[in-house]
């Protein structure tokens, strides 16, 4: 018989109130035991707030609590191979925020320290589980474009330049908003697609000289064997969110972060499929993790794919930051990207 999971989390912040945290309470043979953040007033409210037992102020109350199974990074990545490790030298299974850390080099020592220990490591590319993806993954697997010719995608916002923004702060992040939100784009599509393979690209800070980070990506590469490309521009007037799937006999297409219905264009007319989001988006992902440590099925996002898609965006920035190997959030001015 199943049993219950008890999920443990470190840093309950926003994404933690709708996204995530509650989706550990209502997905099945899953329970929400344990949350701490610095702050450890906000802490105790969150818990208050969402009926959980216990909260802290230290990450090690929660990582070493006995009624916690299992260890949910949510803090910003600057931390997430640091608590990650403990969790890990704590003999227990670690569920941490995307992406997965500051570089692939992080991603790297963190993934090898699981696998090391013969625990089970996860990432939150949650939208693997969501249905919006899982019907045009689907689709493609039907036959319903006929043979895949081409794959693009888009993505253009206004800038939004505060270098007070966490995640326009490299020495947080590990790059600029390219990593927050292509790494949902590209895990997408490695879950779709398989391993993207030519990887080739560049960033460039085209528009925004008071952060230090990129602002503009474009990359090439092929998505199960054509051709394929991508841009993020995050200093654009116009905006954009759109993937683009052609084969011989149609086009899929919908958005990434947007809950539009699939649209599939075909000779015999258009059809959409229900693209709307679950009020709780982790959820899908979390139920595939909590079934997997109860020995009933495999979990959607590992470790394992998620080091695929961070190093599909370290090939891409390696140049702009001159390597990405070491502590470089700590050499900016020596930057290839910022000369």
């Amino acid at each position: 018989m199943p049993k219950t999971i008890k999920w443990g989390i470190i840093g309950c912040g926003d994404v933690c109130e709708v996204k995530s945290g509650p989706a550990l309470q209502k997905a099945t043979n899953s329970a929400l035991t344990a949350v701490t953040r610095r702050d450890a007033a906000k802490a105790a409210d969150f818990a208050s707030r969402h009926g959980v037992p216990f909260s802290s102020g230290t990450a090690s109350e929660i990582i070493n609590h006995p009624e916690v199974d299992i260890v949910y990074v949510a803090t910003p990545p600057e931390t997430h191979l640091e608590y990650a490790l403990q969790a890990c030298a704590a003999g227990k299974p670690c569920y941490v925020e995307k992406p997965m850390a500051r570089s692939a080099h992080e991603s790297r020592q963190m993934l090898e320290a699981f696998e090391k220990a013969g625990l089970p490591l996860y990432v939150a590319f949650y939208r693997r589980g969501l249905e919006r993806f899982q019907t045009t993954k689907r689709l493609l697997e039907e036959g319903a474009i006929g043979q895949l010719t081409g794959v693009s995608y888009r993505l253009l916002i206004p800038p939004t330049n505060d270098p007070e923004q966490w995640r326009l702060d490299a020495r947080l992040a590990g790059a600029g908003l390219f990593y927050d939100l292509a790494s949902h784009l590209l895990d997408v599509f490695d879950y779709i697609f398989g391993p993207l393979e030519q990887v080739t690209g560049i960033a460039k800070n085209s528009a925004s000289p008071n952060l230090a980070v990129e602002d503009t990506v474009s990359m090439s590469f092929l998505a199960a064997g054509v051709p394929a490309t991508a841009m993020w521009n995050f200093a654009s007037f116009a905006k954009a969110d759109r993937i683009e799937i052609f084969g011989t006999q149609g086009k899929i297409s919908l958005s990434c972060f947007g809950s539009d219905d699939v649209r599939l264009e075909a000779p015999t007319g258009l059809q959409t499929f229900d693209g709307k989001l679950p009020s709780h988006v982790h959820q899908g992902l979390v139920q595939t993790i909590v079934d997997e440590l109860n020995g009933q099925g495999s979990a959607l996002s590992t470790g394992k794919t998620a080091l695929r898609t961070m190093e599909v965006m370290d090939t891409i920035l390696n140049d702009y930051y001159g390597g990405r190997e070491d502590d470089f959030w700590n050499r900016a001015e020596s930057w290839p990207g910022r000369q």
